[in-house]
């Protein structure tokens, strides 16, 4: 049996979203092939494991669940990838278990962003998703603008700036906003997801308040031309960098002007968690049970429109250019990308790239006729594969050099 470590939450303002998106998706994995280790990420970056972790009606009360765990490191030593108590127990094993393949299920700063994926590769195990350059690039709202139109895939004009230089000359910034872009304008800070710290703008004033709202949240700033007769749509992508498929597109109803954080988890229409809004019981290994519970994530086919309302030429025009951002990028796993379609223009923009959508996306998936847990074991067979191939490329060398020389004499 494989076992999985599950890194979920960490010091995100998506850290409640990475739970939910972790029992979405650990339901569906086959517990026949699986082992499950869950490495809850606490906000102040401490790591814990331990099988009440996976039962979301936990979370309604941190500290009696965190008391009812281990806190742990993970370390590699030499031979395989352990859970270590810590401090070690004076009585008792210090290793609680050991991780085969790593599972990130993390979504914004600080775990999304490549944080996570650099710790992975120093630990040496196969991890699912994103290497460390597309999960910074995907993280980085204005980077990936700048990628894919360099590229020369469609994105909306827009405006970047940091914050010191907005603080150092606001009259500058919002002058070259006036020259390149004209209102309403969308306002977002450059390394958030989830619809964090976004606004629609329609004067200078609403502008001026929006950019300090969005400072808040980060130190970069993204002004975009808003498209004003929109369509949003969003497809997924299942592969690596040279075999993918794109999944169903879906149109998430909006109940503003611009889709909400709202929207995306906690809209009327959204389900009550796992399948047919269900978190069902699993049995399972050390740290594998799961005593079932709800959450409110609105990642179901509920509040959206799936398939999307769209023309069969729009359909393949966007699975196309996802698949183009996927490769661009050198995404692995699952990733979901969001368009704008101007129905004014009839015209789709790549807007964002989501390198570890909400909940994996599973519902895209089921759409396209995947049972999700096929497409967690293609995923976790990447993941593996792609580890096996990087062992064949050198990173060091056996040699030691220093021992070839006279050393360094210190004066």
């Amino acid at each position: 049996m494989i076992k999985v470590g599950v890194f979920f939450g960490g010091k995100s303002v998506e850290h409640e979203i990475s739970i939910i998106s972790m029992i979405e998706a650990t339901l569906r994995l086959d517990e026949n092939k699986y082992e499950i280790v869950p490495i809850y990420i606490s906000k102040k970056g401490v790591m814990y494991t331990g099988e009440d972790l996976l039962d979301l009606e936990m979370y309604r009360d941190m500290d009696v669940l965190l008391k009812r765990c281990y806190k742990v490191a993970v370390v590699n030593d030499g031979k395989k990838v352990n859970v270590v108590r810590v401090p070690a127990p004076f009585i008792g094993k210090r290793v609680l278990n050991t991780i085969d393949v790593a599972f990130p299920i993390v979504h914004g700063t600080n775990v999304e962003d490549g944080t996570i994926a650099g710790f992975l590769n120093l630990l040496d195990i196969p991890f699912v998703g994103p290497d460390v350059l597309a999960s910074s690039v995907g993280m980085d709202k204005i980077l990936f603008k700048k990628v894919l139109k360099e590229s020369g895939l469609p994105v909306v004009d827009y405006v970047s700036f940091y914050s010191t230089e907005y603080i150092k000359d606001e009259d500058k910034i919002l002058n070259e906003i006036n020259e390149k872009l004209r209102f309403p304008l969308i306002v977002k800070p450059g390394n958030l997801g989830s619809s964090v710290g976004i606004k629609k703008v329609k004067n200078k004033q609403e502008l001026e308040e929006a950019i300090s709202f969005a400072m808040e949240f980060s130190d970069r700033i993204l002004i975009e031309n808003c498209v004003e007769k929109l369509k949003e749509i969003n497809c997924a992508v299942l592969g690596n960098v040279t075999d993918s498929v794109a999944t169903e597109c879906e149109e998430p109803i909006l109940s503003g002007e611009i889709l909400s954080y709202t929207d995306k988890y906690i809209g009327e229409g959204g389900s009550k968690g796992g399948k047919n809004g269900k978190m069902g019981p699993r049995k399972g290994g050390k740290f594998g049970g799961r005593k079932g519970g709800s959450g409110g994530v609105n990642n179901s086919a509920e509040g959206k429109k799936l398939p999307a309302d769209i023309p069969e030429k729009t359909r393949d025009e966007i699975q196309k250019l996802a698949k183009e951002t996927f490769k661009i990028l050198g995404c692995s796993g699952i990733s979901r990308i969001d368009f704008l379609i101007d129905e004014e223009l009839d015209k789709v923009y790549v807007n964002e790239i989501n390198t570890i959508p909400g909940a994996l996306s599973w519902y895209l998936f089921e759409a396209s006729d995947k049972k999700f847990e096929d497409v967690l074991d293609e995923a976790i067979n990447i993941a593996i594969k792609r580890h096996s191939a990087r062992e064949e490329l050198t990173f060091s060398y056996d040699q030691n050099i220093l021992a070839l020389t006279g050393g360094v004499k210190r004066k």
